[in-house]
């Protein structure tokens, strides 16, 4: 299916590995030239190396901190006028007492999860909205509708960004500039198996171990973690030309753990 983007441009923070990446990679190969920012520079460049050569597309590395200014000024000089954007990043870290969370581990998770992808789109939106043509994906979780206090760190930050993104979803859409959510569940990422392997480590046991003793705690429906490939190309599908009339959703992508009719 052709997603009719071809050509377009597209800046992807947090794209070196995980759903980043996979969602990197189903831009390219739609025919979309990808300017991919994350910190750790030789993870970056491998990345951007692989999917240029797998797909042909342009597939520029920026080693950045989208969360800081000096970062999104870098990437920016990159690709001022992007048509597309998306942003995710490393997930915070999972807490196991809500009142073990520092004043810093809330400042930096605050920077990274919402005030970064809210610079963002403030400096872009104009731009996409005078072209005419725009498309915001934010990749967030599902604990931003669904909290639970191990994913504190991660949730409350990125349910104020869906609010921030619903309430101006509205204002640009009469331009043609969609900006949605999309809100991952458990999925198999490189952030995900370090965590895990730690927790294995800890409880004697294994990364696979673990991951069976989630998906029976919560009765995960699908009896599986999710492929970041998969979600990247709904992500490819939501910057689409036919993802115009999609304004301001969030989708919980989650292998059917949680129970809401909406």
């Amino acid at each position: 299916m052709d997603l009719g983007i071809k050509g377009k441009k597209a800046i992807v923070n947090g794209g070196s590995a995980g759903m980043g990446r996979s969602s990197v990679l189903a831009l390219a190969r739609e025919g979309v030239e990808v300017f991919v920012s994350a910190r750790g520079e030789e993870r970056l460049s491998r990345a951007c190396v692989e999917i240029a050569s797998e797909t042909g597309a342009k597939v520029t590395p920026i080693a950045a901190d989208h969360s800081s200014e000096e970062g999104r000024n870098r990437i920016l000089a990159a690709c001022p006028e992007p048509d597309i954007l998306v942003h995710t990043c490393s997930p915070p870290q999972f807490t196991g007492d809500f009142k073990a969370i520092t004043e810093a581990d809330w400042h930096a998770s605050l920077g990274i999860t919402l005030l970064g992808p809210i610079q963002f789109m403030q400096k872009l939106l104009p731009g996409m909205a005078a072209r005419g043509w725009g498309r915001v994906v934010n990749i967030g979780t599902a604990g931003a509708k669904f909290p639970h206090e191990r994913r504190v760190l991660s949730g409350a930050p990125r349910a104020a960004l869906v609010n921030y993104t619903v309430a101006v979803s509205k204002v640009v859409a009469k331009d043609n500039v969609t900006i949605n959510n999309i809100m991952p569940g458990m999925f198999h990422t490189p952030g995900l198996e370090v965590a895990f392997a730690e927790i294995a480590e800890a409880n004697g046991t294994s990364y696979d171990e673990e991951v069976e003793n989630v998906i029976r705690e919560h009765n995960v429906a699908a009896g599986k973690f999710g492929d970041p490939d998969d979600l990247g190309a709904f992500v490819a599908m939501f910057c689409s030309q036919y993802a115009s009339y999609l304004v301001g959703q969030s989708l919980a992508i989650e292998g059917g753990v949680t129970n809401s009719t909406f």
